[in-house]
């Protein structure tokens, strides 16, 4: 007796999807690459940073407005020189006030102060008598109102019709022309007319027609009439 024949209703394998190959494992990468991507992956991070701290620089040292600053101390070296040179002051109205002259001539800026050499100075006071003065070196400030003699110094206040020349003379006269005073903590020798005055100091005002000697004083008197 035959058997009846028997047919499968499962699908053929070949109609099944081949199945996938295992993955191979991944490469993994040089720590060169693992730096690089930690670093880009925190450079914006970096870079904020970096301008934050540049802003705070550029604030603390920007300066504030009217903020003055320490200059830096001048040093006293001359800032020019002249030499075989005139100076004329003059008075607001025109005419001359004083006028110095010498072989040379140097600037100080940080006293502000002129010191010459062998000096040679001319005063007219607002009467119109005349002043001369002389020195191996002197040291005058920068406006020329106020001159120190050092070195053979002689001041002479020339004769008007109605007062005799004067005459001063030392190591050291300081002669101030606006307020017509000399003065010498030094020496001096002063000639007025016929009498002669030695001391060790003096002050002298033409303003006031008094001189004050200090220290010792040794005076000599010429008889009337004797030239």
């Amino acid at each position: 007796m035959d058997l009846p024949e028997v047919v499968s209703l499962t699908a053929p394998a070949a109609l099944s999807p081949p199945a996938a190959p295992a993955s191979a494992p991944r490469a993994r990468q040089p720590w060169r690459w693992r730096v690089v991507e930690v670093v880009s992956s925190y450079l914006p991070l970096l870079m904020m940073a970096l301008l934050a701290l540049g802003t705070w620089w550029l604030v603390k040292n920007t300066p504030v407005a009217g903020e003055v600053r320490a200059a830096a101390p001048l040093r006293h070296e001359p800032d020019y020189e002249m030499r075989n040179f005139a100076v004329q002051r003059f008075t607001p109205e025109g005419p001359l006030r004083a006028q110095i002259e010498g072989d040379a001539m140097r600037h100080y800026p940080d006293t502000d102060t002129l010191e010459i050499d062998n000096v040679r100075l001319r005063a007219v006071t607002p009467d119109g008598r005349v002043t001369l003065a002389t020195a191996r070196q002197a040291i005058a400030n920068g406006a020329g109102t106020e001159v120190q003699l050092m070195g053979g110094a002689e001041i002479v206040r020339e004769a008007t019709a109605d007062d005799a020349a004067i005459n001063f003379k030392g190591e050291f006269l300081h002669a101030f022309l606006d307020t017509e005073r000399v003065r010498s903590h030094l020496p001096v020798t002063v000639t007025r007319g016929g009498t002669q005055v030695h001391a060790d100091g003096m002050e002298y005002s033409h303003l006031d027609r008094l001189i004050q000697f200090s220290g010792r004083m040794r005076a000599s008197f010429l008889p009337k009439g004797k030239p």
